[in-house]
C-alpha cells in the first residue's frame, strides 16, 4: 500500500487559497480515478477536486470551512503500489501563477511610494486567523502587526478578509485612516464593522450605513443566505457605492434580425449542432460598438486613473439553478465569428449551469451583457460589474405596430421591437458616450443582413 497526497489544485491567477465548503467523500470510503472527494470555493466560483488516483480515502486533513493553500495536502489517499508519493495537482482548471505572485498588481503599485517595511507578520493575534495571501498584502503594503490586529474583518468568524485589507490599503492611501496607536485592542472576531462608504468629494468624514432592523411576524421563517449570495450582495453593494450610474434606453426594430434567425436556425443546429440563440447575435454587436467607442472599454483604478483595455472580453450574465447569478466571460470575443460565439456561449451557460467553470472563465471580463428579455422583461437598470465601467441589459423582443418610412410615405407595420438599456459608470461616462455607444448597438442590430450566410 502507498499514500498519495491529495492536493489543493490551483485555480487561476490571484487565487492562493480556497475554502473546504462539502467533503463528498468520507475516511474509509472506496474512491475511483477522476471521482470527486470534496468541494472547494474561492471567491471566484465553486468546484470539485477530484482523486488522481484510485484508493480508499485514509485521512481528511481539513475540515469543511476550512481555508487551505494551494499545494497543500487536503487529504490521504491509501493505493495500492510502492512508496509513498505526492499526488499530481488535482484536475487543474487552468494554469495560473505561482502563489508568491498572488498580491493583485493594483495592490503592488499602491506600494511604490512605501516607506521601509515591517516585515514581521505573524500569523495572527492570539487564536485570529489570517490567510496567506492576506499576511503577504500585509507585509508589501508596510502594514504592522498592531493595524492588522486591529483591523475589523468582515469574514466567517471575524476574519479579515482580501476585499478588507484592500479597503484598508485604499482607505490609509488616501488619508482616510490612520495607523493605530501602539497599544490598540485588536477587532472582535465576533462582532465586524459594518461596511462604510468612502468620504465624499466635499469632506473628509465617513457617513456610517447601517442596515434597517426587520421586526419578525407570525409565520415569518429566517433563511440564511448562501455563500455566492453573500457575495453578489457585496459586490452590488460596492458597485453602487464606488460607481454613479446612469441607463440610457433605445428602443430598436431588430425585424431583420429575427426573420434571419427564424430561417437559419434549423440548417445551423443541424449543421454545427447547436443552437443559436440572440444572444450571441447581441455579443456580436457589442464587439463591434466597442470598436466604435473604445473608451467604454475600460476600468478605473484606485488612484483614478483610466485604464484603456487591448482586450474586448465580454461576460455574459446567466441565471443558475439555485436562483443565484454568475458572469462567465468571453476572452477576446472579437476574435470570434458567429458560430463561435455560439458555440462559447453555448458551451459557458452550459458549464455555468452545471456549476463545471473554471475560476479563469469569470475573470477578466472588460464589458458585460445581461439578457433580461430571457425573463420577458422588456427593459432594466442592471448595475455595473465592477472594475468595469457599463453594462448593458437586452430586453424581451415584442411584436409591436411601428411606423415604417417607405419612399411612398409612412406606413404603419408589425415590427420586432426590443429595448437596449445601458448603464454606464457617470464618473468616466457622460451621457453623450454613453447614448451614442447604445445607439451604435441598436444600428447594428436594425441593419441586420437578412440574407447573411452562415
Amino acid at each position: 500500500m502507498a499514500t498519495v497526497d491529495l492536493i489543493m489544485p490551483k485555480m487561476g491567477e490571484s487565487v492562493a487559497e480556497a475554502t473546504v465548503i462539502k467533503w463528498l467523500k468520507e475516511e474509509g470510503d472506496t474512491i475511483e480515478l477522476d471521482e470527486p472527494v470534496l468541494e472547494i470555493a474561492t471567491d471566484k466560483v465553486d468546484s470539485e477536486v477530484p482523486s488522481p488516483v484510485e484508493g480508499v480515502l485514509s485521512k481528511k486533513l481539513f475540515n469543511e470551512d476550512d481555508v487551505v493553500k494551494v499545494g497543500e495536502a487536503i487529504a490521504l489517499i491509501e493505493t495500492e503500489g510502492g512508496a509513498d508519493s505526492p499526488a499530481p495537482a488535482a484536475s487543474e482548471p487552468k494554469e495560473a501563477n505561482e502563489v508568491a505572485k498572488t498580491v493583485d498588481s493594483a495592490v503592488e503599485t499602491a506600494s511604490t511610494s512605501a516607506p521601509e517595511k515591517q516585515p514581521v507578520i505573524s500569523s495572527g493575534d492570539g487564536n485570529r486567523f489570517y490567510s496567506p495571501l492576506v499576511r503577504s498584502i500585509a507585509s508589501e503594503e508596510n502594514i504592522s502587526q498592531t493595524e492588522l490586529d486591529a483591523l475589523p474583518g468582515s469574514g466567517k468568524d471575524g476574519r479579515v478578509t482580501k476585499k478588507d485589507i484592500l479597503q484598508y490599503v485604499d482607505d490609509k492611501k488616501n488619508g482616510k485612516v490612520s495607523a493605530p496607536a501602539p497599544d490598540a485592542k485588536p477587532a472582535e472576531k465576533t462582532a465586524p464593522a459594518p461596511s462604510q462608504p468612502a468620504a465624499s468629494a466635499g469632506g473628509s468624514s465617513c457617513i456610517e450605513i447601517k442596515k434597517p432592523a426587520v421586526s419578525m411576524m407570525p409565520g415569518d421563517e429566517v433563511v440564511e443566505m448562501d455563500r455566492m449570495r453573500k457575495m453578489i450582495a457585496e459586490h452590488m453593494v460596492m458597485s453602487k457605492h464606488v460607481s454613479p450610474h446612469v441607463t440610457s434606453f433605445v428602443e430598436a426594430d431588430v425585424t431583420n434580425l429575427v426573420m434571419w434567425r427564424n430561417k437559419v436556425k434549423k440548417e445551423f443546429e443541424q449543421r454545427e449542432g447547436e443552437k443559436i440563440t440572440f444572444t450571441p447575435i447581441f455579443i456580436e454587436a457589442i464587439v463591434k460598438a466597442i470598436k466604435d467607442f473604445p473608451n467604454i472599454n475600460i476600468s478605473v483604478n484606485a488612484d483614478n486613473q483610466l485604464i484603456k483595455r487591448k482586450h474586448i472580453n465580454v461576460g455574459m450574465a446567466a441565471a443558475l439553478p439555485s436562483g443565484n447569478l454568475i458572469v462567465p466571460v468571453i476572452h477576446d470575443a472579437d476574435q470570434y465569428n458567429l458560430v463561435g460565439l455560439t458555440k462559447k456561449v453555448n458551451d459557458l451557460a452550459r458549464r455555468a449551469r452545471e456549476n463545471k467553470l473554471a475560476p479563469d472563465e469569470i475573470q477578466g471580463g472588460t464589458y458585460t451583457l445581461t439578457n433580461v428579455g430571457t425573463f420577458g422583461n422588456v427593459m432594466g437598470t442592471p448595475i455595473i460589474n465592477q472594475p468595469q465601467v457599463a453594462i448593458m441589459a437586452a430586453g424581451a423582443i415584442r411584436k409591436k405596430p411601428a411606423v415604417i418610412e417607405t419612399p411612398t410615405g409612412d406606413m404603419i407595420g408589425v415590427r420586432h421591437m426590443m429595448y437596449l438599456s445601458h448603464s454606464y459608470d457617470h464618473r468616466v461616462v457622460d451621457g453623450a458616450l454613453g447614448g451614442m455607444f447604445v445607439r451604435r448597438l441598436a444600428d447594428y442590430l436594425e441593419n441586420f443582413d437578412i440574407n447573411r450566410e452562415l
